[in-house]
């Protein structure tokens, strides 16, 4: 088994953080999205779409895709659980997490894409106009979200959750994407603080 991996790509690290918090160890094969690696051979020869990251079982089964991923994981180490307990528990874990990829970490990779310079050989066409208009969806957001995180400790409930992973991932990616948190999201800042501070955050 081995996982393709891109650094510090949003979706690569949403995986990575989500090893680490299970406590399972995977090797990784890391490859250069800056140098465009992620285009060569190695990767699209697994991932016709050029994305990661990538994960190889040892029958040389190929599951992409960041959440499939960690769905993967889940089944086969169901311990702590990440993607929710019992009916009602999974569902609101799994609503929680599409309104987090959705309505956060979509727009603030929207509006780094076709924003910043780096990304102009990738995002083609790159439409300014289009990034600048994300901005303001993931700060509206953010203010949902803050009133969410009032009367409990994570977004999901009170057990940590994809759903942290994804949020975690999608504020730290708002600093290239130039997008500030609201100083009075103090509900927001207060979860990201925590859950910065787990040892997972760090993979």
């Amino acid at each position: 088994m081995k996982l393709f991996d891109g650094g510090r790509a949003p979706n690569p690290r949403r995986v990575r953080v989500f090893l680490a918090e299970k406590g399972i160890a995977v090797p990784l094969v890391s490859v250069d999205m800056g140098a465009l690696e992620h285009k060569q051979q190695a990767v699209s020869s697994r991932n016709p779409l050029q994305r990661l990251p990538v994960l190889e079982l040892d029958d040389g089964t190929v599951l992409t895709e960041s959440v499939a991923i960690c769905r993967y994981f889940e089944e086969l180490h169901p311990e702590p659980a990440l993607f929710g307990r019992g009916a009602l528990g999974k569902a609101r874990v799994e609503m929680w997490q599409r309104r987090m990829e959705f309505n956060l970490l979509s727009c603030v990779a929207q509006a780094f894409r076709h924003i910043h310079p780096a990304m102009k050989e990738w995002e083609i066409p790159q439409i300014p106009e289009w990034g600048e208009a994300n901005k303001p969806k993931a700060v509206e957001f953010l203010r949902l979200l803050d009133d969410e995180l009032g009367s409990r400790e994570f977004i999901a409930g009170d057990s940590y959750s994809i759903a942290d992973i994804t949020g975690l991932i999608a504020v730290d990616f708002m600093k290239p994407a130039r997008i500030k948190v609201p100083d009075e999201c103090a509900n927001v800042l207060r979860w990201h603080q925590a859950v910065s501070s787990r040892p997972s955050a760090a993979a």
